[in-house]
């Protein structure tokens, strides 16, 4: 017992050491890059977004919401570098094509969408090098996703519609982004 406690010790002195150099490496790159005026000229660091999508809660016909309008809500905030759109089996071929040729990475899952949406957050959250983590879903299940994002230092999206938009999502994340009739950003 005694062992094992040490041993995740010094994991976690390890993964900091870790952390501490990235954030230094990430600084010295951040700084040159400012002082080069920056990828746009602007000598802003645009931050990394990983983007989950609840496909069969906010992709659905009658709610009129497209991967693009979500995708360029998305790029005002920073460049987004992961997204999966979780789907199930019976998503229809083209939905799966649209996803493909938008860019990103369709997950077809067989039963419940809603768990796995749940493992691709949270290994965003634990093990990816994203800034922000944007949800879409009006589904107030992940709101446990949103506080612990938000608890482990990232900021938070998430990406919705009425009717249906959960108001404790809405509450619990940095940003809002309401798309369909009435489009807006909070």
């Amino acid at each position: 017992m005694k062992e094992r406690f040490f041993r995740i010790l010094r994991k976690e002195r390890r993964e900091r050491e870790r952390e501490s150099e990235l954030e230094r490496k990430t600084d010295v790159e951040a700084r040159a890059a400012i002082e080069a005026g920056g990828a746009r000229g602007s000598g802003e660091i645009k931050k990394t977004i990983g983007l989950i999508v609840d496909g069969p809660n906010i992709l659905r016909k009658e709610l009129g919401i497209k991967l693009e309008d979500i995708l360029d809500s998305l790029r005002e905030i920073g460049r987004i570098r992961v997204a999966k759109v979780i789907l199930n089996q019976y998503a229809p071929q083209g939905l799966i094509e649209a996803v493909v040729n938008q860019g990103l990475e369709p997950v077809i899952v067989a039963g419940d969408t809603d768990v796995r949406v749940a493992i691709e957050a949270m290994e965003l959250i634990y093990s990816s090098d994203v800034d922000i983590i944007a949800l879409a879903s009006r589904d107030a299940d992940f709101l446990p996703i949103i506080i612990e994002a938000k608890r482990r230092g990232l900021e938070t999206v998430v990406i919705g519609t009425d009717p249906g938009f959960s108001v404790a999502l809405q509450n619990a994340a940095d940003y809002v982004i309401k798309i369909g009739n009435g489009a807006q950003r909070i």
